[in-house]
């Protein structure tokens, strides 16, 4: 598989990564590797989390998933494009619901993960009706979530394994991966016992039909497109 032109971006500036460094100092160590935000150390429960991600530089997005610290990859061109593509479906089939991309959510069991969803499918102002709506937002009522996969060396844990399970133990009811290494859409619905029931996978070009609550049809000849 050819890298994406945009795994040669930067995560974040030296000048930034002295500064979140010496902010962090206690609650995570990272290295800066060509650019990369690596971490070395983070912390181990959510609390540490939410406070080391809220001295995160623009740009560092943070993810706490299974206990352990995440920098989420910043999205290339493609990426963003299947994102908005599926944004521009949903609000055409279901225009009584929004759709979020890069959507903080609280999930995992007893909701001790963090995990930022490239997209979530929702009823309008979902998260902005939350008691408290500056929080990470609540996975209730959420009809289904969605990751991209990156190109980088954690995507198949992170976007199809830890996720996933995330999501499934959060009982929010459809999940959509989109697997650019596979060139293929897999629904997993049925969420029970902390594990989604049923996977369907179709090649890009297919009818998708995504199960109920959300009972959208995806025409996905276009993301052909973006297979590169």
């Amino acid at each position: 598989m050819t890298p994406s032109p945009a795994d040669d971006r930067e995560d974040i500036s030296f000048e930034d990564f002295v500064e979140f460094s010496r902010k962090a100092d206690e609650l995570a160590t990272f290295e800066l590797i060509n650019g990369r935000l690596i971490v070395k150390y983070g912390p181990r429960d959510v609390e540490n989390f939410e406070e080391l991600a809220e001295l995160a530089p623009k740009g560092v997005k943070l993810e706490f998933i299974n206990g352990k610290l995440k920098v989420k990859p910043l999205p290339d061109q493609l990426h963003k494009a299947m994102v908005m593509w599926l944004l521009r479906v949903c609000m055409q089939q279901r225009p009584e619901l929004a759709f979020y991309p890069e959507q903080e959510l609280r999930v995992e069991t007893y909701r001790k993960g963090r995990a930022i969803a490239d997209g979530a499918l929702a009823p309008v102002d979902h998260f902005v009706a939350s008691p408290r709506p500056e929080l990470w937002g609540d996975p209730k009522g959420v009809l289904m979530v969605v990751e991209v996969t990156s190109r980088d060396r954690d995507t198949h844990r992170r976007d199809r394994i830890e996720k996933r399970d995330g999501y499934a133990a959060s009982e929010i009811p459809v999940h959509l991966l989109i697997d650019r290494d596979a060139d293929s859409l897999v629904v997993f619905s049925e969420p029970r016992n902390g594990f989604y029931q049923e996977r369907a996978a179709y090649p890009f070009g297919a009818t998708v039909p995504l199960p109920g609550p959300v009972d959208i049809t995806l025409e996905t000849e276009k993301l052909k497109e973006y297979a590169r």
